[in-house]
């Protein structure tokens, strides 16, 4: 390893501080992180590359605080204030977090004004773009886009109802449209449709005919339960009903030697 490559290995370690090394290493080609560059400096110049609205603000107010590990503050809140007179109150606007302690804010939520949670946006891999996105309905999460390619557009689709996952779309050949569809029950892939010629419409769906089985087996035993709980009532009401029966005979039964008053 020659000493310009050696230099070069330690600066990429210091904060990726290797931009005027990279023409002496694998033969002047390009770094890997070279397009971190400009968050780099945004750094080093007290930037975090905020993304919540509050630099300039008078009505907004900032919290800043640090969580465990961490040597300085990287979570922000920034609060807005709604209302007039009594009714004046202030809310949580965003948060941002800085999860892997770099000094970027890598993960920003917003919330309306009842404190449910409306959008997210996350640098997941930390490479300085966003590649998750996820939008809330009444603060629940309702759809996940994500950028598996890492071209800051997003090719794989996730839908959730009351917080479960219901289906998963992809855009494989990176056209826009989604090719593959997957159909999820109770947690569970239930069945995946492809488009083979890519035209946006199913041409083959493939189901999980193991799971199917044992679904329709469990639906089956539950059905039998079902009807011996059934037969097991019945029987019980009908020893009680033959039970009532004997017990009103014997009561009609008069008991011997008995002289009723009337013919006394």
């Amino acid at each position: 390893m020659t000493v310009m490559s050696r230099l070069c290995g330690a600066a990429v370690t210091f904060l990726g501080m290797a931009t005027g090394c990279q023409a002496g290493v694998n033969g002047g080609a390009q770094s890997k992180d070279a397009h971190s560059s400009p968050l780099v400096a945004a750094v080093r110049a007290g930037d975090d590359i905020s993304r919540c609205d509050f630099k300039g603000r008078a009505d907004r107010d900032v919290e800043e605080s640090s969580s465990r590990g961490s040597l300085h503050a990287n979570i922000r809140r920034i609060y807005a204030t709604v209302g007039e007179g009594e009714e004046r109150r202030k809310f949580l606007l965003c948060r941002e977090i800085d999860t892997n302690l770099d000094g970027i804010k890598d993960v920003v939520r917003t919330f309306n004004d009842k404190g449910e949670s409306l959008r997210e946006v996350a640098d997941a891999n930390y490479d300085g773009r966003i590649d998750t996105w996820i939008t809330f309905a009444h603060g629940r999460m309702a759809k996940v886009d994500l950028d598996r390619d890492g071209n800051g557009q997003p090719d794989e689709y996730r839908y959730y109802v009351q917080g479960k996952l219901t289906r998963i779309q992809r855009d494989t050949n990176h056209d826009g449209r989604p090719d593959v569809w997957e159909i999820y029950e109770d947690g569970r892939l239930k069945r995946m449709g492809w488009d083979l010629d890519f035209d946006g419409r199913v041409d083959r769906w493939d189901r999980d005919e193991i799971a199917e089985r044992a679904a329709l087996e469990k639906e089956i035993q539950s059905e039998e339960r079902r009807k011996q709980d059934e037969a097991a009532k019945l029987k019980a009401q009908g020893q009680s009903d033959n039970a009532d029966t004997k017990a009103g005979k014997s009561e009609k039964t008069p008991v011997s030697g008995h002289v009723s008053a009337r013919k006394r």
